[in-house]
């Protein structure tokens, strides 16, 4: 399974790919807005949106994306480890 993850922290980047290796999961992290976020994105299976840490404009644009390739979205208000894991409980 393929998941990208908007937001969350830079430090936590590598953990948020940590934990979904434990659930057989390939992860994209965007922390930060990129030029080209849209291109980059792909075509995941599932898309967590960590909302409080993301930025509007970042947001908007993977949501657009994820609209357009049928991409499932699950937004978070916490950006945690915990958050991230109750979120692949559920998908993964």
């Amino acid at each position: 399974m393929s998941i990208v993850i908007i937001g969350g922290h830079e430090r936590m980047e590598t953990q948020y790919k940590d934990i979904c290796k434990k659930y057989k999961c390939k992860a994209k992290v965007f922390t930060k807005m990129k030029t080209d976020l849209k291109n980059k994105i792909g075509n995941p299976d599932l898309m967590i949106l960590f909302t409080s840490t993301a930025s509007h404009k970042m947001v908007h644009c993977a949501v657009a994306e994820a609209e357009r390739n049928n991409v499932i979205v699950e937004r978070s208000h916490s950006s945690s480890a915990s958050a991230l894991k109750g979120i692949l409980e559920q998908y993964a």
